[in-house]
């Protein structure tokens, strides 16, 4: 395994979690928060650094590509979890999946020991990579993610299954061959089947434990 090495001790240890949309890129990183406890790490969603699309998008998304780098915000988010992995507290964007707009000035997210960030392009841009300390990456079927996806956005985002189908097929898939799959090689842990999850999750909560111990 190989591990790019611990901040110094006035600085977050930096996670990144990422893979294909519906991978289970998310719950992994919300089962690391829990082992290492709430008081020890926050976790950042790429999601919440979209753009606004609300003058764009026609309610079942074939107008925009949310799939693309395009779409999100990176400086925005590499600063933000540049505050973080220097310890500064920062502000993070909330995005509304209903109206694609971004609401308000953003939530206060305080600095703590760990940060977990979790997205399907933060190992895209080498300035973004570059920022962590562990990278995880999730390579899970395409037919299972195609599933959690459409479960997920018609019951959470109000969306139509055959909207949730083209998309899929005409956007996510073709961004996820170009733009997410390459980060498989820039991790330092790949869970490719069920019981590599266990394992892996042992395994970064270990370094980030170290972390909290120096």
């Amino acid at each position: 395994m190989r591990v790019t090495g611990f901040t110094t001790p006035n600085k977050a240890f930096l996670i990144g979690v990422s893979g294909g949309s519906g991978s289970g890129k998310t719950y992994f990183a919300r089962a690391l928060a829990r082992r290492l406890g709430e008081t020890n790490c926050a976790i950042v969603y790429q999601d919440h650094f979209y753009k606004d699309q609300s003058a764009r998008f026609d309610f079942d998304g074939g107008a925009v590509n949310f799939d693309h780098p395009d779409a999100i915000d990176f400086a925005l988010l590499r600063r933000c979890l540049g505050d973080l992995k220097a310890g500064r507290d920062t502000l993070i964007p909330q995005y509304d999946f209903k109206t694609h707009s971004r609401a308000g000035e953003g939530a206060p997210m305080a600095a703590h020991p760990i940060i977990i960030a979790d997205g399907t392009l933060i190992f895209h841009y080498p300035e973004l990579r570059a920022l962590f300390d562990l990278r995880v990456f999730l390579d899970t079927d395409e037919d299972l993610r195609f599933r959690r996806r459409l479960d997920r956005d018609v019951r959470e985002r109000g969306r139509t299954p055959e909207g949730v189908r083209s998309q899929f097929f005409n956007q996510v898939k073709p961004m996820h061959d170009l733009y997410v799959a390459p980060g498989r090689a820039h991790a330092d842990q790949i869970i490719e089947k069920s019981e590599d999850f266990d394992r892996v999750l042992a395994d970064c909560a270990s370094l980030a434990g170290a972390r909290l111990q120096t």
